[in-house]
């Protein structure tokens, strides 16, 4: 295959990667993004989403390395820092002593990205929209969004990166005959807030830790930027009591966020104006099948498999993506055909298997992690982990600090684990035997059926 007519659609985080990959194997890579230079608009601190960047995120950017310059915009969060409604607070720590994720902006992120990938000789072609695929000539028609006129581009490997709505994936699925599609909105929309910095870009709140506002139906989190700021992202219902279609005026945002987020509405003075200035967004899940196309073609990232962002996995999924497409180049000695079959019989049952915790994991984030029950169902799971670390893992740190446990095992053990807690939980006085032995051989004894 000659490697100068390797394309990219989406030079979103995982397109960027994927081209650096590429490009240090010899390929010639376009990209071709629909929009503009996000590095010559003005950024803002805390005004777009924060991502968790954990194990399978970083393995993929030290493989290429790049970890080295990302770490520069990342800041460790250690653990969960609760905030609950009768105003107490409570730290729960991340995984084992020095396991922790990071936070990250995903403009700035985006941006670093991209300068490396043109670095890395890369060429990303700006205000293309991706119109068609004709794959009998290996074609592409597209838009330039600026003059609308229409160019064509040939390809012999193309790669969709183009997001949970991609283009590229939906000309795939048009002249597909045996296309497989489900898309699932929940019925919880997010909004960006914001925590501004203090004095002198002082961190209001404590900075190396992911907060939460747990509130039973619904929550909001922050995450702390580089400039001292937080980005707060309510996630909310759509309609009903409350949601955000009875939140209508400012009046009433303020006197909820009083009454709900009583200690969080001090260190947020642009409020309303955040509110009723930031777009309400939708959250949905993505699985689809086929990923590839013969020997040409293949979805990747979020265009493969959009999540739900409860698990902090999507952006370190996709970057995994990348690693293992890349891993199978050299088992496959650049055959196309058989590295992209390996490709998609590895990461689809993954990619099912992460949109599937992420749903799960919403429900322990606003309503679990503030529960007293829950919280001693993690303390005999975290006892026991470090007393028996090759029989137990608990199911976050197999997905967030494990880089050796595919997502689909995790879902697996994951289950296996929740069934022998719940029938652990339902013991008489559990609370106060919880320690004994006869505990730890009957979690020993279940684990071995």
């Amino acid at each position: 295959m000659q490697k100068n007519e390797t394309v990219i659609i989406g030079a979103g985080l995982v397109g960027s990667l994927l081209s650096v990959y590429l490009c240090k194997r010899g390929y010639k890579v376009k990209i071709y993004e629909r929009r503009s230079d996000m590095r010559k608009a003005d950024l803002v601190a805390g005004r777009s989403i924060n991502l968790a960047l954990s194990d399978r995120g970083i393995k993929a950017l030290e493989e290429v390395g790049l970890m080295e310059e990302i770490r520069k915009i990342c800041i460790p969060m250690h653990g969960r820092f609760m905030h609950n409604a009768d105003g107490s607070t409570a730290y729960q720590p991340y995984g084992k002593e020095g396991q922790y994720i990071n936070s990250v902006s995903r403009a700035q992120l985006n941006c670093k990205l991209m300068d490396l990938a043109e670095e890395h000789g890369a060429q990303i072609i700006f205000n293309q929209k991706c119109e068609s695929i004709n794959w009998n000539k290996n074609e592409i028609l597209l838009e330039d969004t600026g003059n609308q006129s229409l160019s064509t581009v040939h390809f012999n490997l193309l790669f969709g990166s183009d997001g949970a709505y991609a283009a590229t994936r939906l000309t795939h699925q048009l002249q597909h005959n045996r296309f497989q599609y489900n898309q699932y909105y929940i019925d919880f929309g997010y909004k960006e807030l914001n925590i501004p910095p203090g004095k002198d870009g002082s961190f209001l709140l404590e900075k190396n830790a992911l907060h939460i506002w747990p509130r039973g139906n619904y929550m909001m989190i922050a995450l702390p930027n580089m400039n001292g700021s937080f980005t707060c992202t309510l996630f909310f219902p759509f309609e009903g009591n409350p949601s955000f279609e009875m939140l209508d005026t400012k009046e009433k945002v303020t006197a909820f966020f009083k009454q709900t987020f009583t200690d969080a509405v001090p260190l947020m003075p642009t409020l309303e104006e955040d509110f009723f200035n930031n777009p309400t967004s939708s959250l949905v899940t993505v699985k689809c099948f086929p990923w590839i196309r013969d020997d040409k073609f293949a979805l990747i990232g979020d265009a493969a498999h959009a999540m739900v962002p409860f698990f902090g996995q999507g952006m370190n999924c996709g970057f995994e993506d990348c690693s293992v497409l890349n891993s199978l180049i050299d088992k496959h000695d650049g055959n196309w055909k058989n590295i992209l079959n390996k490709y998609q019989e590895l990461r689809k049952p993954d990619g099912d298997a992460i949109c599937d915790l992420a749903l799960n994991n919403f429900v322990e984030m606003r309503d679990k992690v503030a529960n007293p029950k829950f919280l001693l169902q993690k303390k005999i799971e975290a006892n026991f982990s470090n007393k028996y670390p090759d029989k137990w893992i608990p199911l976050y740190s197999q997905v967030t600090f494990s880089t050796q446990i595919r997502y689909s095992e995790a879902l697996v053990n994951g289950k296996k684990q929740e069934d022998i807690m719940q029938q652990v939980m339902a013991l008489p006085n559990i609370e106060n035997c919880w320690q004994d032995e006869a505990i730890e051989k009957m979690i020993l004894e279940k684990l071995n059926k």
